[in-house]
């Protein structure tokens, strides 16, 4: 069932995520998605077949050819996480903080290439490409651009889940030689940091352009438990605080 693996990991009466939701609309939106959580990584999302098909990139995606990076595919999520920006209270399946990074469009290719050119394809095309492992497509986003190719590492290695996958750029006009993803780095939404969207208790609700169709989650329990988070994210980035406050204590 569509969405069962993220409805599964998610308590959504903790968590401001929007609920799993099958659209029946087409379209071809891309989000990444900056994820500070155990691990900061890049949530690189198509929106394909009703859902975002998702990828972790552990060093983010790139403009440069010659990086192949890794990405891990994860449970697909629903096509309204698309503008998610905000908190994931602690103690809740990727606790951390996230950031609208790029989005864009993007339009699958046709696999074969004509004189050396990559031309439009089809749904059926792109979705025939995923499966056999070798997605190819074009982006339009305000930060990534130009036409990139996803393909699954068949190679089993010790430990492997058989969801590694390269996420690679094409050579084109786009493409940027020693492209450094942090020099492009703040949300494309609200022109904000990580650490700013972290100690912004008005981001951890879901920040969307649509209405959420959930209704508000400002019960009470979860204003006390989100302020906790941010407090304690604040002190974190701030040890000068925190020595200060020991100094205090100790006299």
């Amino acid at each position: 069932m569509p969405l069962e693996e993220y409805k599964r990991k998610r308590k959504f009466e903790q968590t401001p995520e929007p609920p799993p939701k099958l659209e029946s609309k087409k379209g071809h939106r891309f989000v990444v998605q900056k994820h500070d959580a155990t691990r900061l990584h890049y949530d690189f999302r198509l929106e394909m077949e009703g859902v975002l098909k998702s990828w972790a990139v552990p060093k983010g995606p790139s403009l440069d050819p010659a990086d192949k990076r890794l990405a891990m595919q994860v449970e697909d999520h629903p096509v309204s996480y698309f503008d998610f920006e905000g908190t994931i209270p602690e103690d809740n399946y990727g606790a951390g903080t996230v950031m609208v990074w790029d989005v864009g469009t993007w339009q699958p290719l046709s696999p074969e290439p004509v004189d050396g050119k990559y031309l439009p394809g089809t749904e059926a095309e792109a979705a025939a490409m995923l499966a056999k492992g070798d997605l190819k497509f074009r982006l339009d986003g305000k930060k990534l651009k130009g036409d990139f190719a996803m393909i699954k590492m068949h190679g089993r290695r010790p430990g492997s889940k058989g969801n590694e996958w390269l996420l690679i750029k094409k050579h084109d006009d786009h493409e940027i030689e020693g492209y450094d993803v942090d020099a492009f780095d703040g949300s494309v939404l609200t022109k904000r940091s990580l650490d700013q969207i972290a100690t912004d208790a008005g981001s951890s609700e879901w920040t969307s352009s649509r209405p959420a169709s959930r209704g508000r989650l400002k019960a009470a329990w979860l204003a006390d438990a989100v302020a906790k988070l941010d407090k304690k994210r604040l002190d974190e980035r701030n040890p000068a605080k925190k020595s200060v406050v020991k100094k205090k204590l100790k006299k």
